[in-house]
């Protein structure tokens, strides 16, 4: 009963000044929701990033041609033609790998139904759908006979199809590359743009010896998709495909073996220090919020000092006193906290409804209609700690002047005018 009436007293000190009461709050409401806002629009960029590296595939791990030396010449990874498909066959022997596509990548263009379109041609195996997580939408996938037979046969995009055969099921139809006529077997799923930038869909598979042998006339691959069995076996099988590929290739570290983990590392490192930055700057409203409930509270403590008399002259004792105030300062802080949360994880999705609405009518800013495709994220534990921050800050700050309001004289106070 003794919190409930502390906490009543609080709240009857407060309501006797609202307009100061919810200035002082202002600062706790603006560092808070700057917060939560902030984290939750970095966090949504970098969930938008690990989304897109995990569409490349689950476990995967891609071998890239290496590096070359030539006298006074040297060139990093993929300058040189290091791989061939005899490698990929070793890398299928590895333990705990469970698919394994020699790549081959090529630019060039196709004709169709009267149409033609550029695009990227990509030479595969068949395990290349089941490393990528990429569904066939209709007809299916070529065949490990298809590879062997150097058999003329292509899997589209969907970008490719809407290019040359608008409304149509190309399965069953002909495309020609380089004057070759491929039979279209199948049709992949939408996948959309990737983390790089480019779109997915606006591909071409064929078998890899398609590829080499009638397309290009080469004796290498770009590179090799490989994947593990399980995430935990990722750096086992990495490790394998590395000390396998130095043999084949009598000990020279002519290769380079990157895991989706890598690339997933490197691509958000960038926003998580962004994150971490706009978070510190956002969190100096918080400090200044405190700042601003430490000076409300001196001024408080000040003007109820003949209260604080009466008080203890009917019998509180100092630490009831330094309670009282103490809450004021939380109940303060906290307000403003929950207000700022509310805030924070609203802000976003009112800024894309009016990016979208002035989108609609055309008069969008650049930098609104930027915003509005941004993804954003808020955790449950960011929306805590934001909480406790605001929480901690109202007892920092009113420690003080409750401990100053607690120390007075009962004497001297009831004499304060």
């Amino acid at each position: 009963m003794r919190v409930l009436a502390t906490i009543r007293l609080a709240i009857r000190a407060l309501r006797r000044n609202k307009l100061r009461s919810i200035l002082t709050m202002l600062g706790i409401i603006i560092g808070v929701g700057s917060v939560i806002a902030a984290v939750s629009i970095t966090t949504g960029a970098t969930k938008q990033v690990e989304d897109r590296v995990a569409s490349l595939g689950q476990n995967v791990i891609t071998v890239f041609s290496g590096s070359f030396t030539g006298g006074a010449m040297r060139g990093g990874w993929g300058s040189a033609p290091t791989l061939k498909p005899e490698d990929s066959d070793a890398i299928a022997t590895v333990s705990n790998v469970v698919a394994v596509s020699p790549e081959v990548r090529d630019r060039d263009q196709i004709l169709a139904n009267g149409l033609n379109w550029n695009t990227l041609i990509l030479g595969e195996s068949p395990d290349y759908p089941q490393i990528r997580n990429w569904n066939i939408a209709s007809g299916g996938m070529f065949s490990d006979q298809d590879v062997r037979s150097v058999g003329k046969v292509a899997v589209l995009g969907q970008t490719v199809v809407d290019q040359l055969f608008p409304g149509e099921n190309p399965v069953g139809q002909t495309i020609r590359i380089r004057d070759i006529p491929f039979k279209i077997v199948g049709v992949l799923e939408p996948k959309g743009f990737n983390l790089f930038g480019q779109d997915q869909d606006d591909t071409v598979l064929v078998p890899y010896t398609s590829h080499m042998k009638r397309i290009d006339r080469r004796t290498f691959v770009n590179s090799i998709q490989v994947e593990a069995a399980t995430a935990k076996s990722i750096e086992q099988v990495q490790n394998d495909i590395n000390n396998v590929l130095l043999t084949r290739h009598r000990g020279e570290q002519d290769f380079t073996v990157r895991t989706q983990l890598e690339i997933a590392q490197a691509m958000t490192a960038t926003s998580k220090v962004m994150s971490v930055l706009l978070a510190a700057i956002a969190s100096v409203s918080l400090i200044v919020g405190g700042i601003g409930i430490m000076n409300i509270m001196l001024v408080s403590v000040t003007e109820r000092t003949r209260e604080i008399g009466i008080r203890m002259a009917v019998g509180a004792r100092a630490r009831d006193i330094l309670i009282q105030f103490l809450v004021e300062a939380v109940l303060l802080s906290s307000i403003g906290g929950l207000t700022g949360i509310i805030l924070g994880i609203s802000a976003s999705p009112a800024a894309k409804l009016i990016a979208k609405i002035l989108d609609k009518f055309e008069i969008t800013p650049d930098f609104l209609a930027q915003f509005a495709s941004w993804p954003t994220y808020t955790s449950y534990t960011i929306v805590f700690v934001a909480f406790f921050s605001s929480a901690l800050v109202g007892i920092v700050s009113g420690f003080y002047p409750a401990w100053k309001a607690s120390q007075l004289d009962p004497i001297d106070a009831l004499r304060y005018e």
